[in-house]
């Protein structure tokens, strides 16, 4: 099942899944990314954050974090535990930010995504994102999709 954050409940889980699955990913200086993990309670009171969880008083398998800017969906951060990976938990917390987007008008989406991260790359064009571009201050691709409203 895919839920909103609890952040008694979740967030430690939630910081163990980004020290795991994507700090290792990250190019960032050691100095810039212990700033990035000082400032996670503050990023993630920010946006909106989604857990995937078998049911709902279960710990998060993954999550996923965003926030709307206008037209534009902004995927933050997303991460799957390893032990739950491949089992389309990804997809739905995917799914699930673009519905939400979508219901507030919505029309793109962007995510980042970090340089060697193959499979994170194939994920994202596998749900029909794009490189726009590469952002060397973060080495990182920038990817977008753009998605129509329902019904047109």
């Amino acid at each position: 099942m895919i839920r909103y954050r609890r952040p008694k409940q979740d967030d430690a889980i939630i910081h163990r899944l980004i020290e795991s699955e994507l700090v290792p990913l990250s190019h960032l200086p050691a100095k810039v990314l212990d700033q990035v993990k000082k400032e996670l309670p503050r990023r993630l009171g920010q946006g909106v954050t989604l857990v995937a969880s078998t049911d709902y008083d279960s710990d998060p398998l993954g999550f996923v974090h965003f926030m709307l800017h206008g037209d534009l969906l902004y995927i933050d951060m997303l991460a799957v535990a390893d032990s739950a990976k491949r089992k389309r938990w990804g997809n739905m917390l995917m799914d699930r930010a673009e519905r939400f987007a979508l219901s507030r008008g919505c029309h793109r989406s962007k995510v980042a995504v970090d340089v060697g991260n193959a499979a994170g790359l194939a994920f994202y064009q596998k749900l029909d994102y794009t490189v726009v571009r590469y952002l060397p201050q973060s080495m990182s691709y920038e990817m977008e999709k753009r998605f129509l409203p329902p019904g047109i």
